[in-house]
C-alpha cells in the first residue's frame, strides 16, 4: 500500500486507493483482538534489475532470469523516495512488523516469505510459527503478484491461507494473468472470503 502503487503512482494499480480505509479497519480489528499485523514495503535500490530502464527496455516487457521476471517494471518504490513511502492514510501503528522486499539489486521479491530466487527467506515464516500462528490473511497490492506469491509460499510452508478478495486489486500484467493466478490459488487450497465475513473468536 505504497504511493507508487496508487492510481497516480509510478506503477499504478487501478482501484488501489479504494481499499485503504477497509484495510485500516481490518488491521485495527486484528490488532484489537491481539493478532499479528505485518506490512510489506518494496524498497528497491536505484537501477534495480527488475526495472525496465536497467535493460533499456519498455516497462511491462516480458523478461525472465533468475530472481527477475516474468516482466520488467517501471522504476518504482526506490528506497527513500516518496513513492516508496506508505500512502499517508495507511495506519502503520497497527503493524507488529514491516518486511522490506526487493532491496537486493539482482533479486526481485514478490512474496513476503521468500524472494524470487526461491532461496532467500525473509524470516516471516519462523516469526509467525514461533508465535503459534497457523492461519494467515493476505490482502493489498497487487493481487496477481505479491498477494499471489505470498499465498502460494504460505501454503507451501504449512499455513492456512485466506485472502479477503475485496481488499486486493490486481495489475493484470501481462493481460490474463489475474485469471490464471486465481485458478492456481484455488487449486492450492487458498481460501477467498469477503472481509465482512471475517469473524474473530
Amino acid at each position: 500500500m505504497q504511493n507508487d502503487f496508487m492510481p497516480s503512482g509510478a506503477l499504478p494499480v487501478d482501484g488501489g486507493d479504494e481499499i485503504i480505509d477497509p484495510i485500516n479497519s481490518l488491521a485495527e480489528d486484528f490488532n484489537r483482538h491481539g493478532e499479528v499485523v505485518v506490512l510489506t514495503q518494496d524498497w528497491h535500490p536505484p537501477g534495480h534489475l527488475s526495472f525496465a530502464s536497467s535493460h533499456d527496455m519498455e516497462p511491462y516487457t516480458p523478461y525472465s532470469s533468475e530472481g527477475i521476471g516474468p516482466i520488467l517494471w517501471p522504476d518504482h518504490c526506490v528506497r527513500g523516495s516518496v513513492g516508496a513511502d506508505f500512502h499517508p492514510n495507511i495506519n502503520v501503528t497497527f503493524a507488529n512488523a514491516i518486511i522490506r522486499k526487493g532491496f537486493r539489486l539482482n533479486i526481485d521479491s514478490y512474496s513476503v516469505f521468500v524472494e524470487n530466487d526461491k532461496k532467500t527467506v525473509t524470516g516471516l515464516s519462523g516469526y509467525l510459527k514461533t508465535l503459534g500462528k497457523t492461519r494467515i490473511f493476505l490482502c493489498g497490492l497487487a493481487l496477481d503478484y505479491c498477494v499471489f506469491h505470498s499465498a502460494m509460499d504460505g501454503i507451501g510452508m504449512g499455513f492456512e491461507v485466506v485472502v479477503p478478495i475485496d481488499l486486493s486489486r490486481a495489475v493484470d500484467a501481462p493481460p490474463g494473468r489475474l485469471s490464471e493466478v486465481l485458478d492456481l490459488m484455488v487449486e492450492r487450497g487458498v481460501q477467498f472470503v469477503k472481509s465482512s465475513n471475517i469473524v474473530f473468536q
